[in-house]
């Protein structure tokens, strides 16, 4: 036999390499030395700030780049940086120039809710890992636009959603699939966080001199800014954010897609709600509940921003339903379990806690990517991008159940929601925590959506009244920052 030279070796085993459908060089992987992961962290007010210190503190992991239109912030975290972890970091108002770096790794992503599709698109097209806060999308098609992008370019994505690396989540999950406590018979999911008005502009307000508008708005339109404050209360107009449903139910809303083991959305949903009791400039409810159909599967997300001056200490604490102040309670055919951030347990009849589900929160999340990055293993995320675009999906679903609405009467509510027991319990009670704050239903009318059919493999809406919610399973696009259809 000829003898084959280690070059010509090594030239046959490249040329083989090079030819085949997955090249070495297409494979995710960290390129620092001795496997360091360079991370740069986009949208750096508030959640990313808290992401640098996480990261941060990671083994192995290096802050070497941070992204935000406001040169305030920037140069504030930039010099925190340097004064509290020892490390120097580049500052960006463009996370356009960021990504052209080659020696950044990985994209955090925690800017407001209109940019978060299209960085990650932009970071997969320019070879980068990303890290998505949730809610992962402003639109059910961008979402699905993400996940294109993330299998396209054979990169590691993984959604902010951090239940999904909680021990109690994963253990109820686990109990569900074994059927320890019997058949599921159905869900409420709710959240009832207490918010304040964000106050009421009549005309525009000035953007910040600090600010860059135009990267600030991206995708989103440059509309005069009508509200007090231009940070954070953005999350309440429709243009930029995507009101408490997906803000917090997120969350919860992910938790029992988590447990129950769903692998698509539901079909079936209806919804109403409004914004009581605030003469302000937000747009989203602040009293959202929405009845859902999964498979049969009836499910109640229930999402609320008033107290509750009618129960006890409730002045300035929200409510509570089904003995919580939030979380998720699926009740089973011998248990119930309920859960929230941290942990919960399940319950007998007797509303006897039988065994307890502890949790952390999912503190070991942004490792979880970490260790993902540096393996290529996709299947080893916890919150893979198409678990996060699904959840997202379900919350725009309810979104858009209530957007595509009119005003109801409290009878007709009753209508839509009698099919289930929970719903109209759901029903009574938000009305009784309406009263307590001096609104009158009668008067201040609830927003009532038509009943909505889904289609999942389109990810549309189908049947009736799919004109009126099809409307929002996108967003309108602003040059140059457009969500293309091919990414």
């Amino acid at each position: 036999m000829n003898k084959i030279t280690r070059r010509k070796f090594l030239k046959r085993s490249l040329s083989t390499a090079a030819g085949s459908t997955l090249a070495l060089s297409s494979f995710p992987s960290a390129r620092g030395a001795n496997n360091e992961v360079r991370v740069a962290v986009a949208g750096i007010r508030s959640r990313g700030g808290g992401h640098i210190k996480n990261f941060q503190g990671l083994p192995g992991v290096n802050v070497v780049a941070i992204c935000d239109p406001d040169e305030k912030v920037l140069g504030g975290w930039v010099d925190k940086c340097k004064k509290d972890y020892g490390t120097t970091v580049t500052g960006y108002a463009d996370v356009r120039k960021l990504l052209e770096r080659k020696d950044i790794d990985a994209l955090v992503i925690a800017a407001p809710n209109h940019w978060h599709s299209l960085m990650t698109i932009y970071a997969c097209q320019a070879g980068k890992h990303v890290y998505v806060e949730k809610p992962v999308s402003h639109s059910i098609w961008e979402g699905r636009k993400m996940v294109e992008a993330a299998r396209k370019y054979n990169r590691i994505v993984e959604a902010g959603t951090q239940h999904r690396s909680c021990p109690s989540t994963q253990e109820a999950a686990r109990d569900i699939k074994a059927g320890r406590w019997g058949k599921v018979l159905w869900v409420h999911c709710s959240r009832m966080g207490v918010r304040d008005t964000i106050g009421k502009v009549t005309e525009p307000q000035p953007v910040p001199s600090e600010i860059d508008y135009n990267l600030w708005a991206g995708p989103a339109p440059m509309t005069p800014v009508m509200r007090k404050q231009f940070h954070y209360d953005w999350h309440w107009q429709w243009n930029w954010g995507d009101g408490e449903m997906a803000n917090w139910g997120i969350h919860y809303i992910d938790d029992f897609r988590h447990i129950l083991g769903w692998d698509d959305v539901p079909t079936k949903v209806v919804a109403a709600g409004n914004r009581y009791a605030w003469d302000d400039n937000g747009e989203t409810p602040n009293m959202h509940f929405s009845l859902m159909d999964y498979n049969g599967l009836p499910v109640v997300v229930d999402i609320r921003n008033l107290p509750h001056p009618g129960q006890r200490g409730g002045d300035k604490k929200g409510a509570t339903y089904l003995g919580r102040g939030g979380g998720n309670h699926i009740q089973c055919e011998h248990a119930a379990i309920k859960i929230a951030r941290g942990g919960g347990g399940a319950y007998d009849k007797d509303g006897k806690r039988i065994h307890q589900y502890k949790g952390d929160g999912g503190s070991a999340h942004a490792q979880n990517f970490i260790d993902c990055v540096r393996s290529g293993r996709q299947q080893d995320l916890a919150a893979d991008i198409e678990v996060g675009h699904l959840g997202t999906a379900v919350c725009h679903q309810a979104n858009i159940a209530w957007r595509a609405g009119t005003e109801a009467t409290i009878d007709e509510v009753h209508e839509s929601m009698k099919s289930h027991p929970d719903a109209l319990d759901t029903l009574y009670h938000v009305l009784g925590q309406l009263g307590a704050n001096g609104v009158d239903p009668a008067k201040d009318k609830f927003i009532l959506g038509p009943a909505l059919t889904y289609d999942r493999k389109k990810e549309r809406f189908v049947g009736p009244n799919a004109d009126k919610a099809n409307k929002y399973i996108t967003c309108s696009y602003r040059e140059p920052f457009v969500v293309r259809d091919k990414v």
